[in-house]
């Protein structure tokens, strides 16, 4: 594998995150207490039910929001500890948390390796090495004979894809993917799945998917539940993707 595709191998580690809105009689817990970890090289599903607190917790978990209380590490790094322990939010969302999202998100009036090039080109890495960066990424993601097309050109499959190689140029030590299968049938959501376990053991990130659909929730090893601000673990079925 190229070393230049390698992720430091770090993982994630939530310990009592709690995040509240308001102040007084209109204050509402959105986390009470969330305690996750996720290795390097593994995929967790994160399931609950809405206004059960995930979008809160994705939000803290990709510094969008701040969280009210508890403790954030990525890897060795502690990014939050009761305040943020990091200056600069928007590079560590740039360098250190990737994105994959129910729509693809690209960029219209780029092609595929542009889009995909583009977050190390803003993060201050050569047009050349960004594109190669890019091309290599979306050879591993066997999509690299789309390189040139526009994202109109693409199918639904093929654009998750090259949105998943985006989420992992800038080699982030954590990926969150927010119900990345949604808008698939189940032979396309299966492959996006696929997809994600190969790159986390490929790249050692940890990734966590918050889902409801049923066709991949079988096929988490671990699987954690949030129902009303607070975090429950159980072994999944881990089903084989083969």
């Amino acid at each position: 594998m190229d070393k230049q595709l390698q992720t430091a191998t770090t993982g994630i580690q939530i310990e009592g995150l709690r995040k509240r809105y308001g102040k007084g009689d209109t204050a509402v817990d959105a986390l009470k207490s969330v305690d996750m970890a996720v290795a390097p090289g593994e995929v967790v599903g994160l399931i609950g039910p809405s206004g059960s607190g995930k979008s809160t917790l994705l939000k803290c978990l990709g510094a969008i929001i701040e969280p009210s209380a508890g403790r954030m590490t990525l890897g060795a790094e502690v990014i939050y500890d009761n305040k943020w322990k990091i200056n600069d939010l928007r590079a560590l969302r740039r360098d250190k948390i990737g994105f994959v999202f129910q729509a693809p998100y690209l960029i219209p009036f780029l092609n595929v390796t542009d889009n995909v090039a583009l977050l190390p080109m803003l993060a201050g890495t050569s047009n050349r090495e960004s594109r190669r960066q890019a091309v290599a990424l979306l050879q591993a993601l066997e999509v690299e004979h789309r390189a040139e097309a526009m994202p109109s050109q693409l199918s639904g499959g093929e654009q998750q894809r090259v949105a998943i190689a985006r989420g992992l140029v800038n080699r982030p030590p954590v990926i969150l993917a927010d119900e990345p299968t949604a808008p698939l049938d189940s032979e396309r959501a299966l492959a996006v799945i696929r997809i994600l376990n190969e790159m986390a053991q490929k790249f050692g990130t940890a990734i966590i998917v918050v889902t409801h659909d049923e066709k991949i929730i079988p096929t988490f090893k671990r699987i954690y539940h949030i129902r009303d601000g607070i975090t429950y673990e159980e072994a999944g079925e881990g089903r084989d993707l083969r």
